[in-house]
């Protein structure tokens, strides 16, 4: 077949790029089409694909600043020409799943998130930290980008969700069904250790969404060990609320990371995620996860068999679950069991399978 893929843009990374890189292992020497890619900023294997960008690509400060230019995305990706093409799979959090295909090729849109800046906005600019040039410039173009939004959508084939919550999320954006395919982690990585130590644990961004202030709430009155790993804008305020019992680790070099999960009581999981790596990446090391009952997690955590759910977010409601969650009451075997449903390879032989399905079909 003839395949190319399709990525929203190239100027970052997160697990929207673990995803593609699994499908251009999945699809190598295949075209990538996205609308910039910031080529001194990025792994630089990624110089070795055929990235081919728009316009948006040639315009100043896009590659640091791709939010200014939020209107021009539809035409962007409207502007390729996919007419060669027997399959293209887009992975889409953002404006990718708007391209025009013809009716001769098939469409099959790995879903992220429905485009969150266009449905969430005030969550999204809170997030995202978005200057005041940008708050004030995009809200005249919202209307306008949901109309668009819901009708690309329909362009779309093949709609594939990453969770549940974006499973629903995709039905009452878009009005369109999907089926799961849960995003790839490796697992062979991790493992359990010969020994727990006394601190829980938390991997990730250091942003506001994330509700890292609620954790160091509810440790510095429990007076209980939390590790912090993970460095962003959110450092210095979360630095000054921390007591004496919560250390800031920073970056952790990948080859340390799996020791840091291996040895905690638990991986403190209080923000919302649509899906949420880091969390198998503990239970792939044996260790259970306390998370805030919402998005992602209601999909990876098994109440009282890999971690425990809190339901409401506050800093109360962790102490509660740390409190009354026996870490050691749970089998280390068997959430590493449980987090390998998640692996890559598992991934890959669903992502297969599901377009060898919907390719046979137009036969």
């Amino acid at each position: 077949m003839n395949i190319a893929l399709v990525h929203d843009w190239l100027n970052q990374i997160g697990g929207a790029e673990d995803v593609l890189e699994n499908l251009v292992s999945m699809y190598p020497e295949r075209p990538l089409y996205t609308s910039l890619y910031w080529r001194e900023g990025m792994p630089a294997h990624w110089q070795e694909w055929d990235i081919r960008t728009s316009f948006i690509d040639r315009l100043p400060f896009a590659h640091k600043k791709q939010q200014l230019y939020f209107p021009l995305y539809p035409l962007a990706f409207e502007q390729f020409d996919f007419r060669e093409y027997d399959l293209v799979i887009s992975n889409k959090s953002g404006f990718c799943h708007g391209i025009i295909t013809g009716p001769e090729t098939t469409h099959i849109c790995y879903c992220l998130t429905p485009t969150r800046y266009v449905w969430r906005y005030h969550q999204y600019a809170e997030q995202e930290n978005l200057g005041r040039l940008a708050r004030t410039a995009l809200p005249p173009f919202l209307t306008f980008l949901r109309q668009w939004d819901r009708l690309a959508a329909d362009r779309v084939d093949y709609f594939i969700a990453i969770s549940q919550e974006v499973r629903r999320r995709i039905a009452k954006v878009y009005g369109r069904e999907s089926v799961i395919i849960y995003p790839p982690v490796d697992t062979g990585r991790f493992e359990p250790a010969n020994r727990v130590d006394d601190y829980y644990v938390i991997v990730g961004r250091l942003v506001p969404y994330r509700r890292i202030d609620l954790l160091i709430e509810a440790f510095n009155k429990m007076g209980r060990r939390l590790l912090i790993a993970g460095d962003g804008r959110d450092r210095e305020r979360l630095e000054a609320l921390a007591g004496p019992t919560v250390e800031f680790l920073g970056y952790v070099p990948d080859a340390d990371l799996p020791d840091l999960l291996a040895r905690a009581q638990a991986f403190m999981f209080p923000g919302e995620e649509d899906f949420g790596i880091a969390p198998i990446q503990a239970m792939a090391a044996g260790r259970p996860v306390i998370a805030y009952a919402v998005g992602g997690a209601l999909d990876t955590v098994i109440p009282d068999e890999t971690g425990v759910l809190f339901t409401e977010q506050s800093a109360e409601a962790i102490i509660a679950a740390v409190k009354e969650f026996d870490t050691a009451s749970v089998s280390p075997a068997r959430i590493r069991e449980h987090a390998m449903q998640f692996d890559t390879a598992v991934f890959r032989q669903k992502m297969t399978d599901f377009v060898d399905e919907k390719m046979a079909e137009k036969k």
